[in-house]
């Protein structure tokens, strides 16, 4: 018998499929447009429960680490993009057969494995084109001293020789398509005689094309005009786009406590359930919340971080001991980055269908969390 969402427990996450399908029928649609071929990001969103949803849109996936390869190449298919910031020898003998590209993020990187790679995989370099869009620095690809990717004046064009094709990340959910272009057109004039020698070109991800009123036409004809100029398959990492407003975290009021202001405290924790929020101080949006609403609350968590609270809100009616409460937009860097903090329940995460059932996709016990400390 399927459950229903008054019988579930909280916390846990709800991903919606009519959502999720609704972004990537625009995927589809920029796919259309601009001949581009789309590898979800991994290190966003791992939930591959919803991979049979997911795969006939895009291409396949592209990993930030060992683990990411295999479980792409395993659970999604398609084309499986291996990219890590540093491989040792034992990753490459592990990822080596299951990618279809293997990018490299120095040139110390590509000397080092390019024997034991070249007859694997179409091999890549990860390059640091010096402009970036990106709303925080910690997430800048392109700040001072990156160690993300090779700049211009340190290459030569005899690399060549050993890559097929360069990967460009350099967007962090950006909105706007005339700054993306603004980068691209940087793109096409400053390695241009790289891109002529290469196969393929991966634009990364960041690019955040299921934005509501996103111009997906301007993006797919500046994408398919760059591909033309330089006889390039290019490629985009989506990785936020493909799952963005798609799913809740549903938590629980346990407590009310006050100091000055009225604190909610929830059964859940940003430190160990939705931690961008607390690393990039992104306060999360909750349904129910109303922004006329006269009764103001601090909603925070139950762990023991004296800093750690979703976000502060406001109510038309007063919070209870034991009502719910949606954190939207949930999915995104969440799942992937569960841990288990203060011992505190992990929550499951289930898949509501688009006839309305809803799919257990994985639950937690105590047993899980032990596990992660030793063996019993």
């Amino acid at each position: 018998m399927q459950p229903t969402t008054t019988q579930l427990n909280t916390p846990y996450f709800m991903i919606d499929e009519s959502k999720l399908i609704e972004n990537l029928e625009k995927a589809k649609r920029l796919k259309e447009i601009s001949g581009v071929k789309l590898v979800l990001a991994l290190k966003c969103f791992s939930t591959f429960g919803t991979f049979e949803t997911i795969k006939p849109y895009l291409d396949g996936t592209t990993s930030s680490g060992p683990y990411e390869v295999k479980l792409g190449y395993e659970t999604f298919g398609g084309e499986t993009h291996a990219y890590s910031v540093g491989y040792s020898k034992n990753d490459i003998e592990n990822v080596k057969h299951m990618a279809d590209k293997i990018i490299f993020n120095s040139l110390s990187q590509l000397d080092a494995h390019y024997d034991n790679t070249k007859q694997s995989a179409s091999l890549g370099l990860r390059i640091n084109p010096e402009r970036s869009q990106a709303g925080q620095d910690l997430a800048d690809p392109a700040r001072p001293y990156s160690r993300l990717g090779v700049k211009q004046s340190l290459l030569d064009l005899s690399v060549t020789d050993k890559v097929d094709g360069f990967m460009f990340h350099m967007n962090c959910e950006n909105k706007d398509v005339d700054a993306f272009i603004a980068i691209l057109d940087h793109i096409s004039t400053t390695f241009s005689e790289y891109l002529d020698k290469l196969k393929w070109l991966s634009l990364g991800g960041g690019i955040f094309f299921t934005y509501p009123n996103y111009p997906i036409e301007k993006l797919g004809m500046a994408l398919k005009n760059f591909a033309q100029k330089h006889q390039l398959q290019l490629y985009l990492e989506p990785g936020e786009a493909i799952i963005t407003r798609t799913t809740d975290l549903v938590v629980s009021v346990i407590d009310i406590v006050e100091n000055d202001k009225k604190t909610a405290i929830v059964d859940s924790a940003t430190e160990a359930h939705r931690l961008d929020t607390l690393i990039y101080n992104e306060p999360a949006s909750v349904k129910e919340a109303s922004a006329n609403g006269i009764y103001p609350y601090v909603i925070g968590s139950c762990s023991c971080l004296a800093g750690d609270q979703f976000c502060e809100t406001q109510f038309d009616a007063p919070l209870q001991i034991g009502q719910k409460l949606h954190l939207l937009d949930s999915a995104g860097y969440t799942m992937v980055k569960l841990n288990w903090f203060n011992g505190l329940k992990m929550p499951s995460i289930y898949f509501k269908r688009v006839d309305g059932s809803i799919e257990t996709l994985n639950s937690f016990s105590y047993d899980d969390f032990k596990a992660t400390l030793g063996k019993s």
